[in-house]
């Protein structure tokens, strides 16, 4: 029911005028409402009406909230949504309100990690509790005039749809993704290629994917294939290659700080200079490791991931072949016990207890190792993740002054220079080994040519300006 402006009369919502005293009724609003692309997670428990049955209603109750609760807090910590609730369905979803570059990855993790979760909650039988899982990235409708996470739907679209499909598809514990979430993810994951699906409601067989596990985030984003093509960086890009240089040539360690907001092209500089180093003759180390804003034991895991690199480890490796291949890179001599204890935490591996001293020295003297056999890279990406230890940590080797061919590039977003009080994030730093290189928008011009360039066509010109506006001359948000 309405009320009318005029008389107060209530009249039913489709009135154009009021019954009462005949008051033209304003138009009601159009929904709010926006297309985006959004990341979907269908979750649902494994023969849930057979267990409803036997069960009673109290005990099911029981085990529907523990689960609903396990699901929430794996979805939201790993920086997603909980649509909704349908009886034992759980809908997460990624990319609203709050997009992030790697939203299909943090989907598919909290699939894996929801799997986990549920390990050891059992059925009012006493069998195991166990979800299949569904995830499915393209394009939605959201309504923006419903609160996200309040349990009322605010997505409609296709996309959406084939999550709740592929998820009824899997086997109990099983992932399966659809097409673009795992060209957007199949570097993180190995995948194992299902037979085309006939999904219901679709006219043509779905490609899907199993997920089977995690694979190492060594070297994530310095290699494969770009559509969006790359430029209005070449002074920021020369920057690195003279920083380098540099380090080459003193034989002295130097820093590049890159600083920009989300989708401005840090990863995508980052990824230029490893192409750009790939094409040289000569031979430079290239480790990388990536702060994470979810997961448990995260702090120094950029640097975590940087060993796993160095020494070969895989995430699929179990704990015997981890000990293995970092015993094969420590140094002969004293050093050896002592480091293969500082360097056991960062791989999961239980360790003796030590100061942050102690840690940051020997973690320091690894460096120095990797660094010892000529020209290195490090690279840690989005660096405001870590809290306050992870740029300590950079700030100790900053202090240290290493003698060896080395350039550590972390990227960050605007926000850690006025959280972290320290040397990496001086306004005025006088160390002229620290350079901090930030990333502007692109101007109107290079917005509009890269949009042309991911057209292949001019813009209409009745939509062109509203395009740019909403682009504000961010790389991401243009190709999106």
């Amino acid at each position: 029911m309405i009320a009318c402006p005029s008389c107060a009369t209530e009249l039913p919502e489709a009135s154009r005028f009021c019954l009462s005293c005949g008051a033209r009724l304003a138009a009601p609003a159009a929904a709010a409402e926006e297309r985006k692309t959004v990341t979907t997670l269908f979750c649902d428990l494994v023969a849930f009406t057979a267990m409803s049955e036997a069960a009673d209603p109290e005990d099911v109750d029981a085990v529907l909230r523990a689960y609903h609760a396990a699901a929430r807090k794996v979805i939201e910590s790993h920086g997603g949504t909980v649509e909704k609730f349908i009886g034992d369905a759980v809908v997460g979803v990624f990319g609203v309100p709050a997009a992030h570059e790697d939203d299909p990855e943090r989907a598919v993790r909290a699939g894996l990690r929801i799997v986990q979760a549920l390990d050891g909650m059992t059925r009012p039988d006493g069998g195991p509790l166990q979800v299949r899982l569904g995830v499915n990235t393209g394009e939605a409708l959201v309504r923006l005039d419903v609160t996200p996470g309040s349990g009322e739907g605010f997505l409609t679209g296709d996309a959406v749809n084939v999550a709740a499909r592929l998820q009824a598809t899997a086997l109990p514990g099983g992932v399966v993704v659809g097409k673009l979430t795992h060209a957007l993810t199949g570097k993180a994951f190995v995948c194992e290629a299902l037979e085309a699906l006939a999904l219901k409601g679709k006219s043509e067989p779905v490609d899907a994917w199993l997920v089977k596990e995690p694979r190492s985030r060594t070297g994530l984003r310095t290699a494969g294939l770009t559509t969006t093509p790359f430029f209005g960086r070449e002074a920021e890009l020369g920057a690195l290659q003279a920083a380098l240089a540099d380090a080459t040539e003193s034989g002295s360690a130097r820093f590049c700080l890159l600083v920009g907001e989300p989708g401005i092209g840090k990863s995508r500089l980052v990824l230029e200079l490893a192409r750009f180093l790939e094409a040289a003759l000569d031979l430079v180390t290239w480790r990388q490791g990536r702060c994470l804003p979810y997961g448990e034991d995260v702090t120094f895991w950029a640097l975590g991931e940087i060993v796993k690199a160095h020494a070969g480890i895989v995430d699929s490796d179990d704990t015997a072949t981890v000990e293995e291949r970092l015993e094969a890179v420590l140094p002969q001599g004293d050093d050896g016990p002592w480091l293969r204890q500082r360097l056991r935490p960062l791989l999961g591996l239980e360790a003796s207890q030590a100061s942050r001293e102690e840690s940051f020295a020997a973690w320091t003297r690894f460096v120095e190792i990797v660094a010892s056999g000529g020209p290195t890279v490090l690279v840690v990406e989005d660096l405001h993740w870590a809290g306050e230890a992870m740029p300590a940590f950079i700030e100790h080797l900053l202090a240290q002054d290493l003698k060896v061919p080395l350039l550590v590039v972390a990227t960050t977003r605007p926000e850690l220079l006025q959280q972290h009080d320290g040397a990496l994030t001086a306004a005025a730093a006088d160390d002229d080994r620290l350079r901090r290189i930030t990333l502007p928008t692109l101007s109107q011009s290079e917005a509009a040519a890269l949009i042309v360039a991911l057209l292949h066509a001019e813009l209409p010109e009745e939509i062109g300006g509203r395009v740019l506006d909403l682009v504000g001359g961010n790389p991401l948000f243009a190709e999106q």
